[in-house]
């Protein structure tokens, strides 16, 4: 019996970059992954939700806990900043995150204030397209 594998879902504000991967994610997982959303806030839950995620939670401890379980993360990068998603990551969650030992995907934005080398310059779609692809890659589909 194969073992369940955890997609997590990261996403603050109201919840936009978060329901499109759930969008794009939902319809390629196979049955043994399971696909949680949670958000820094209630918004950002219920868009996921709204879009499609099965599972949600809301808040500090939601992020806390479903972290470190998770076999892959995906979010925008200021999932993983203290103080990131104008201010809605707490420096325990941007820790709890950033030391998980699952992959992370990470959707660039310059609106957190910080700018990542190598990246091209593209349309938030084209990055969301590519963070799917690369989590459907992770894992082995």
């Amino acid at each position: 019996m194969s073992r369940v594998r955890t997609v997590l879902i990261l996403d603050g504000q109201g919840g936009g970059v978060g329901s499109q991967l759930v969008k794009l994610l939902k319809p390629r997982l196979p049955a043994d992954c399971r696909l949680l959303c949670v958000g820094t806030n209630v918004m950002a839950t219920s868009a996921m939700l709204k879009a499609g995620a099965p599972q949600g939670a809301t808040g500090e401890h939601a992020v806390l806990w479903n972290a470190p379980r998770a076999d892959l993360i995906l979010g925008p990068i200021g999932v993983i900043l203290a103080g990131g998603i104008l201010g809605e990551v707490s420096p325990a969650m941007a820790a709890a995150v950033s030391g998980a030992g699952a992959v992370k995907i990470l959707i660039p934005s310059a609106s957190c204030g910080v700018l990542v080398a190598g990246t091209e310059d593209c349309r938030l779609e084209e990055y969301l397209r590519r963070a799917a692809e690369q989590a459907v890659k992770e894992l082995g589909l």
